[in-house]
C-alpha cells in the first residue's frame, strides 16, 4: 500500500486548500488503495471571508486544514521523506499564498520552508509529486531553476509566463488532462483553472494521482 502525503495549506478555495479539489485528490487516493498522511504547516494567515469576499481574522493553516482531514493531520515540519512514496497537492490559493507567495510576489515569491523542505526532500530521494490547480507554482519555485521541470495550470498565459521566467517549461492541458513529467517525477493537472465544476476537474485529477503513484519506485 503506497503511503502519500497530501498536503493542505487550509480550508476554502480563497485562502487555504480548495475543498473540491482535496476531495477529489482523497477519493482518487483512496480509490488506489493508497494510505493518507494528511499534513500542512502550521503557520498563521489571514483568512478570508468565503461571503463576503473580504480579509477577515487570523487563522492557522494546520487547524483549518484539520476540517478536511477529519482532524487526523500532522504538522507538515514533522513529516519526512522517509514516511511517505509519494506527495499529492491540491490547488486553492492557501497553495499560492501560504505554502509559497506567488500569488502575492510572482516569480519572486518566498517559500514556507517545512513544506519546501520535504518536497526537496521527496525529490532527492526519487519519490514522485503530484500537484493540481495553482500547487504547481510552488513546484516551479522549488525546482524550476535547477530541474526545468514540465508542468501544466492549464491555459492561462500570464501564469504560463511567470512559471517559465521560474525556469519550468509549462505545457498547455484541458481539465481532463495531466502532464507527466518522468524525469523529474513530477505529474500536474489544471483542475479548477479550467474546470468549471468538480466533475469536470475530476479526471484530471484521477489521471493525476494514477500517474503519481505509477511513478513510484520506478
Amino acid at each position: 500500500m503506497p503511503k502519500v502525503a497530501l498536503i493542505l495549506s487550509g480550508c476554502g478555495v480563497q485562502d487555504g486548500s480548495e475543498i473540491h479539489e482535496a476531495v477529489l485528490c482523497l477519493t482518487a487516493l483512496q480509490k488506489a488503495g493508497a494510505e493518507i498522511f494528511y499534513c500542512a504547516p502550521d503557520m498563521d494567515f489571514t483568512s478570508v471571508n468565503h461571503l463576503t469576499g473580504k480579509s477577515a481574522e487570523k487563522r492557522n493553516a494546520l487547524v483549518e486544514s484539520a476540517r478536511i482531514a477529519r482532524g487526523n493531520i500532522r504538522d507538515i515540519a514533522k513529516v519526512s521523506a522517509k514516511d511517505v512514496d509519494a506527495a499529492i497537492l491540491p490547488g486553492g490559493f492557501g497553495a499560492a499564498k501560504n505554502l509559497c507567495t506567488f500569488a502575492v510576489d510572482g516569480p519572486d515569491c518566498k517559500l514556507n520552508e517545512p513544506t519546501a523542505k520535504l518536497l526537496r526532500d521527496l525529490k532527492s530521494a526519487g519519490k514522485p509529486i503530484g500537484a493540481a490547480c495553482i500547487a504547481p507554482a510552488l513546484l516551479a519555485k522549488l525546482f524550476g531553476a535547477d530541474n526545468h521541470p514540465e508542468l501544466t495550470i492549464g491555459n492561462d498565459a500570464g501564469t504560463a509566463a511567470a512559471l517559465e521566467k521560474l525556469g519550468a517549461k509549462h505545457k498547455t492541458a484541458t481539465a481532463a488532462q495531466a502532464v507527466v513529467d518522468r524525469k523529474n517525477r513530477i505529474v500536474t493537472t489544471p483542475a479548477y483553472m479550467c474546470a468549471k465544476d468538480a466533475a469536470e476537474a475530476w479526471p484530471g485529477i484521477e489521471a493525476m494521482v494514477k500517474e503519481t503513484l505509477g511513478l513510484i519506485g520506478k
